[in-house]
């Protein structure tokens, strides 16, 4: 009785799913070794330049600044250069503030003499003018403040975004 049973579910099984119940090949020697589907491989590691590629995409998504920059501006006056130049102003700021906390590499005034220490680590501090050969000094008067980034905040890079694209080609459908 078990061979008859073990006929019909093999007929039906082949019929309406195409296979052989697991259980009755295995019985007869016809088991084919599973195999199993290899994992996914993992999301490639970010890279440092995936940051810096990322805000360059948010300063052209939001306020167009890859395209003013590639373009030839020395056909235009000095008055249409500057009308362009502040409204690009006004969103590039926008979004950089959106994005990032900026604060002075040294909280000082400009002209006034400046403690190199005060900015809290050599690579905040650049010294211009007649530097001395041998350590650095202990201070100048303070021509820029810098800027340090307190806090960054970017959106999260999706796992198949190329970072490459700046800005996607923009094709118009009439």
């Amino acid at each position: 009785m078990s061979r008859i049973s073990l006929a019909f579910r093999s007929f039906f099984g082949i019929l309406f799913s195409g296979e052989l119940a697991a259980d009755i090949a295995s019985a007869f020697g016809y088991a084919k070794p599973v195999k199993e589907k290899p994992a996914p491989p993992p999301p490639p590691p970010a890279k440092p330049s995936d940051g810096a590629l990322q805000i360059l995409g948010i300063l052209q998504r939001d306020a167009r600044l890859v395209d003013f920059l590639m373009e030839d501006i020395s056909a235009y006056s000095d008055d249409q250069v500057g009308a362009a130049v502040r409204s690009l102003h006004e969103q590039c700021k926008a979004s950089l503030e959106r994005y990032v906390t900026l604060s002075p590499a040294i909280d000082g005034v400009e002209g006034t003499f400046a403690n190199a220490s005060a900015a809290g680590s050599a690579q905040a501090v650049k010294f211009i003018g007649n530097v001395p050969a041998g350590p650095p000094p202990k201070g100048g008067t303070l021509r820029h403040r810098g800027w340090k980034a307190s806090q960054v905040d970017l959106p999260n890079i999706g796992p198949k975004q190329d970072m490459a694209i700046i800005a996607p080609a923009e094709i118009e459908i009439e």
